[in-house]
């Protein structure tokens, strides 16, 4: 349930900006008269009962779905209102610590990233010291707008990262700035026993290194049937156009085939077979008169068959025949989920909870350039154990894809958190 508060002079215009804002959907929760104006209090997939649990014993006292309604608004508006006084602290400690020359910045990651460059070698210790000084009351503030947020959202507060020391806990909380989950984060940070933040942060980025597993070869060289699979959206098939331009420029097009298994969706070939006539590459489609074992025999002469696949979930008609046509094969397909960066850390869990019965060779982390940060996607990586084929940031064919490198994503990551910050800082100064 997304819950949000608009302010206008008219009742017109605030219903205005309801509608293009959250659609035809949205539920007003409540409206008043304030100080310049009225206020609405709205919600998009709005449930009583999920009001009812998020007010827990106060929900007693709505004896109507109004009452109910008008209560959840109240709580909305206290939520904000905390929120920004949070905020306003938070201001006012970065700018007495600007005061001070001991602000935090953001410039370490400058640092960062020239270490990344250097191969992580230790460097002057005193370079960057301002990383130091990240004041604790900072991290403190910090923390409990992140609580308000989830309690604004309906999501239970995460539970704080267990630290021995504060230099473990700011570090905690730089590692989920990056993208990181709160258990990873806390797991990683945790293993820095002593020193200074700025060595527990190239300890972290090392550790990523890492932990992020990556293909050795690359397919075009090492040939074989791979499929790609994910969910509708994912970049399954630019991926495979991509893959199979790159090979065509390298190697020719008498060695390579296409292959879809989406005899699911009304025109789900058309743009599979636009890149098969563009590179002068057959494509083959599996149906009823085709299974999927007899066109790879068919095509067992062919040094790369990539295969594209519906984007089906578990509720979706097909998807057990799907996954069991890939899993049955006497062909060896090496099966690759394609993850798309932009996803939520829960999304892509989900994804991979929903194709893994297809044994998984590895992934592809697709619309990387979209992301505002990777390591959401890194720790995705990690915690599955998935190697990483390739990643793709754009859609220039077949510039835009590239063989994955444990070193390279993360300097990469650490580059995006570092013009994110950047954004921040310029927003929080207008």
């Amino acid at each position: 349930m997304k819950v949000k508060r608009f302010f206008a002079k008219t009742m017109a215009e605030a219903l205005k900006q309801v509608s293009e804002q959250m659609g035809p959907d949205a539920v007003i929760l409540s409206n008043r008269r304030v100080d310049g104006g009225v206020e609405i209090v709205t919600a998009l997939d709005y449930d009583e009962n999920m009001a009812r649990q998020r007010l827990g014993d106060q929900a007693q006292e709505a004896t109507n779905g109004s009452r109910l309604a008008e209560m959840q608004a109240n709580q909305h508006r206290r939520l904000e209102d905390e929120l920004g006084r949070s905020r306003d602290r938070i201001r006012e400690v970065r700018e007495r610590r600007a005061s001070q020359g001991a602000g935090y910045t953001g410039a370490s990651f400058a640092a960062v990233q020239e270490t990344l460059g250097s191969g992580f070698d230790d460097q002057d210790p005193a370079l960057n010291r301002s990383g130091e000084v990240y004041s604790d009351e900072l991290a403190q503030m910090r923390a409990e707008i992140s609580s308000l947020k989830d309690m604004m959202q309906g999501r239970k507060p995460e539970p704080e990262v267990p630290a021995t020391n504060a230099v473990q806990q700011r570090l905690a909380e730089r590692l989920q700035e990056f993208g990181l989950g709160s258990d990873l984060a806390g797991s990683i940070s945790r293993r820095h026993k002593a020193g200074r933040l700025e060595d527990g942060w190239k300890q972290s980025l090392k550790m990523l290194c890492t932990g992020v597993r990556t293909s050795r070869t690359e397919w075009l060289d090492q040939g074989g049937v791979f499929a790609l699979v994910g969910p509708t959206g994912s970049g399954k098939t630019t991926t495979i156009g991509k893959l199979a331009a790159r090979y065509v420029l390298k190697h020719g097009a008498d060695s390579v085939a296409l292959v879809t298994t989406d005899r699911y969706r009304v025109a789900a070939h058309e743009q599979l077979f636009v890149f098969g006539r563009i590179l002068n590459v057959p494509v083959r489609v599996v149906d009823e008169s085709h299974s999927l074992d007899d066109i790879l025999d068919e095509l067992s002469d062919r040094h790369l068959v990539l295969i594209d696949t519906a984007g089906l979930t578990s509720s979706d008609k097909g998807y057990q025949e799907q996954l069991a046509e890939l899993a049955r094969s006497h062909h060896n397909i090496k099966t690759h989920l394609v993850v798309s960066a932009t996803s939520q850390p829960r999304i892509m869990k989900s994804v991979w909870h929903c194709y893994k019965m297809a044994k998984l060779a590895g992934c592809v982390l697709t619309k990387i350039d979209e992301a505002l940060t990777l390591g959401e996607s890194l720790g995705f990586v990690m915690e599955t154990g998935l190697p990483v084929a390739y990643y793709t940031d754009g859609q220039k064919i077949p510039e835009d894809l590239h063989h994955a490198e444990a070193v390279p994503l993360v300097r990469l990551a650490v580059d995006r958190l570092k013009t994110l910050q950047k954004q921040q800082a310029v927003a929080e100064g207008a």
